[in-house]
């Protein structure tokens, strides 16, 4: 297979030329083509088969010890202004960017296969959809790009001679993290990414595509590239009401996506229906309210905790057809990770190759990981049990309720909602997560992350909150938006809520209120619901534990917004006057 595209055939040339190949193969998307690569995997040891019995058509990669993450501080936006990539990013020179990655990508496809992969984020078609061509010497990128995108002659065939497509060019090259760049060119539609295997920095289409480039698009174009989950809530009467929603990671966002209502609401008959895990590409219809697409095809999940009881629809999807990365791999040919169903393996071989037992200890007593903390999971979303029928539907959902949420012990109640939605992108654009015990850094530290965009956006992100802004001026109704906290604590410092599947009674509250169906309490904040609104029937709780779970700390909140405004300076001038009002609004609502 070849391209009638002029642009694609010289610029593949250009690349192979760059990299030497010793050859290069068009990738079509058949069946036979995922055989054939798979077998060449296994024989070389890049993939290791399963039990195929146990995990029909599953296999298992392992990446370098240095590269099992994204690598953020090697993550750089490149424009002509360093003011147009923001303080949010990491900036370099166009002419830089490409002259030190040119010299990483020099000759480091010596001995290897160039794949050229033609795939489309969004379905193939689809007015909400972008096109892209990745170059890559991975057989592991070129299957998960199977997964995770539409790819193959059916692209090419809508690309024509002439369409526009982004130009992405990978290559493992030595795996050293002292020659690995993952370089974004918006002002070219080129992603650069070299040195790197894992998954985050060398699926092309993913963050880099359908976030860092694809916001800046939005921005230019009129419409919104946004870190989201897409889900919808169906009621007993048939109506849908969908959701788009925000969080930052830690916060269980692949887990609502699915979720299973739990057994208090059952009788209510509702019915969840997932549209996405990750990502949300949303435009303005002509009836001027907002839409949205998953330019998802798959879900690449964090395996350790993902179990039977925090999410049993993604366990159900994974028994066939995926790419397991970094977990422990068992001695009959299936895996494990940490937090996964019991029973815990005595052994096994762990992501690094080695040989592993449950009762290692490192040098400090501590128990050693089988499987990476960041491990992954590839899998087709038509898989999932809870898919929507309108997955491969050109034209998306129409989109209710936006939600933000974080990970805060007091301060934020269980959920509010925003007055207007200029109110409501300030409250999007405070969002703040405390860190874990898991992640790097002081534990309980707040960390800012607008709208779970702050890795992702690939402009500056003052104009990314204008951006917004504009949105909502040229909609005719726009969402409502939302903000909720799962993670709050009591005196002891347990959590207060249950989470996970009784996540539905407060997204129940919401949809309600989309529909003007209940009432809300007026606060500095936003609106909460009333007591009786939130359904608790089959939980253990008392109307007083959900009166804490509402309450607000004025002096709390006022010492929060300090933050706020330290934030916004880091913007300057050329922070939006609109946001700046909002927050003297608030400080004014506190200090009554």
């Amino acid at each position: 297979m070849t391209s009638k595209h002029a642009e694609i055939n010289k610029w593949v040339k250009e690349m192979a030329k760059m990299c030497h190949p010793d050859h290069i193969v068009w990738i079509d998307g058949s069946e036979e083509e995922r055989i054939r690569l798979e077998a060449e995997a296994f024989r070389t040891g890049e993939l290791i088969q399963l039990n195929q019995e146990k995990l029909p058509g599953c296999v298992y990669h392992r990446t370098s010890p240095n590269d099992v993450a994204r690598t953020e501080h090697l993550t750089y936006i490149c424009t002509k202004k360093k003011a147009d990539a923001g303080p949010n990013n990491n900036w370099m020179k166009p002419s830089e960017g490409y002259k030190a990655a040119s010299e990483i990508f020099r000759n480091s496809m010596v001995g290897r296969t160039m794949y050229v992969i033609p795939f489309s984020m969004g379905p193939v078609g689809s007015p909400f959809s972008k096109i892209g061509v990745e170059l890559t010497d991975s057989i592991y990128v070129v299957l998960n790009m199977r997964i995770m995108t539409r790819i193959g002659a059916s692209v090419l065939e809508k690309l024509g001679k002439d369409g526009q497509f982004t130009k992405g060019l990978h290559s493992k090259a030595d795996l050293d993290v002292n020659r690995r760049l993952i370089l974004h060119f918006p002002e070219d539609n080129t992603i650069w990414s070299v040195g790197s295997g894992y998954g985050g920095n060398v699926l092309l289409g993913k963050k880099c595509l359908s976030l860092r480039l694809g916001s800046y698009q939005g921005y230019k174009e009129g419409w919104m590239a946004e870190h989201m989950l897409i889900m919808g809530i169906e009621d007993p009467t048939g109506y849908i009401g969908y959701i788009a929603a925000a969080f930052p990671s830690a916060c269980g966002k692949t887990n609502l996506a699915m979720l299973i209502p739990p057994e208090g609401l059952k009788r209510k008959g509702y019915r969840i229906w997932t549209v996405g895990d990750d990502i949300a590409w949303m435009r303005i219809d002509t009836d001027g309210t907002l839409w949205a697409v998953n330019p998802e095809a798959g879900f690449f999940g964090v395996a350790p905790g993902t179990n039977a009881k925090t999410n049993p629809n993604m366990m159900t999807s994974i028994q066939k057809n995926t790419i397991y990365t970094n977990v422990l791999l068992k001695m009959d040919g299936t895996v494990w990770w940490e937090g996964g169903d019991p029973p815990v393996p005595s052994e096994g071989i762990d992501w690094q190759g080695r040989p592993w037992r449950s009762d290692l200890k490192d040098e400090n007593g501590k128990a050693v990981l089988s499987a990476h903390p960041n491990s992954r999971f590839t899998v087709p979303a038509g898989q999932c049990p809870s898919i929507t029928n309108r997955f491969e539907h050109h034209h998306g959902v129409p989109i209710s309720a936006i939600v933000f949420g974080g990970r805060r012990a007091k301060l934020a109640p269980l959920v509010y909602e925003a007055f207007t939605w200029q109110h409501g992108v300030y409250v999007g654009a405070t969002m703040a997560s405390e860190r874990t015990a898991a992640q790097y850094g002081k534990q309980g530290e707040v960390r800012r992350d607008p709208m779970a965009m702050l890795p992702f956006c690939g402009y500056n992100m003052a104009d990314y909150f204008k951006h917004w802004l504009k949105m909502g001026k040229l909609m005719s109704r726009s969402p409502k938006i939302f903000n909720v906290n799962w993670f709050r604590t009591d005196e002891s410092g347990d959590f207060m809520w249950p989470g996970y599947g009784e996540n539905l009674r407060v997204l129940e509250w919401i949809i309600d209120r989309c529909r003007y169906k209940v009432g809300a309490v007026e606060t500095p904040i936003g609106y909460i619901p009333y007591t009786g609104d939130i359904d608790t029937t089959g939980l253990d709780m008392t109307p007083e534990t959900i009166d804490k779970l509402l309450a607000i700390d004025k002096n709390e909140w006022l010492e929060e917004i300090k933050g706020h405004k330290e934030f916004f300076d880091m913007f300057g001038k050329r922070m939006p006057k609109e946001m700046l009002n909002e927050y003297e609004a608030l400080k004014k609502r506190l200090s009554k």
